[in-house]
């Protein structure tokens, strides 16, 4: 087992900024995951991981299929350096993004639109809220947050490795599947109908937008239909990645 004891070591600089910086993490589509969970889900998905990362005194469980992992240990302060959490449990994972090719994102049917969320805790809880609904991907627009920050991984517990996550233009992703015939929903006050009023179907796409201002007017006018869930309390309005949750189980066949 590699040791590694100094925080000036090139992969301890390299390991704290793909915790820190999203540059470094688009530019080597690689990212550090942290905890027990997350670590074990990806070694679900070995092709992913570079390698585990232990802190001196914490044991891998023995089920963990680890023979053909690189592990590396490191002391406290190393650690430290790469931890995000507060009650580390001294356990990594340094992972790359999984590839994708054009033949797959064809055959996406049931997608997730994502317009301008920037809260970590929310894209994570989407990601995660999709997986489990049997999305077939999910599509981070202009002003996201990453979807490999720390938070948002931490958010969506693991299911960066069950569902594609990508970045890119909504109003091509529109376009393009509605040529496919995939019909594409909005969601806004305006011109819309009840989500009751919805056939749940085996290919649709849903744009949910920015906590403050919704989706964009531009990407609202190229939608096939617009949906509202009536606020039946005193609240002002959902939570994003709630309302996301009511829509996409309503939606799904």
């Amino acid at each position: 087992m590699k040791r590694i004891e100094s925080t000036q070591n090139a992969l301890v600089k390299h390991w704290k900024k793909l915790v820190t910086q999203r540059k470094e993490r688009e530019k080597t589509g690689e990212y550090i995951i942290e905890g027990f969970h997350l670590v074990e889900e990806a070694l679900k998905h070995k092709e992913q991981v570079v390698q585990i990362i232990v802190r001196e005194g914490v044991d891998l469980p023995l089920l963990w299929a680890i023979d053909d992992v690189e592990i590396i240990q490191v002391n406290d302060a190393v650690a430290k350096e790469i931890a995000e959490t507060e009650n580390s449990q001294g356990v990594f994972a340094h992972c790359k993004q999984r590839s994708l090719s054009e033949d797959e994102m064809f055959d996406w049917r049931r997608v997730l639109l994502v317009d301008a969320v920037q809260d970590p805790g929310n894209i994570g809880t989407m990601i995660r809220t999709a997986d489990a609904a049997g999305i077939d991907a999910v599509v981070l627009g202009k002003g996201c947050v990453d979807a490999f920050n720390p938070k948002t991984l931490r958010s969506a517990q693991g299911s960066h490795f069950h569902i594609p996550v990508v970045r890119g233009d909504l109003m091509e992703w529109i376009e393009n599947l509605q040529l496919d015939g995939v019909r594409v929903y909005g969601t806004s006050l305006e011109e819309s109908i009840s989500y009751k009023d919805v056939q749940p179907s085996n290919a649709f796409a849903l744009i949910v937008g920015n906590e403050g201002s919704g989706i964009s007017p531009q990407l609202l006018a190229k939608t096939d239909q617009n949906v509202i869930i009536p606020i039946l309390g005193g609240a002002e309005s959902l939570n994003v990645a709630v309302a996301t949750g009511i829509l996409l189980y309503t939606f799904v066949k």
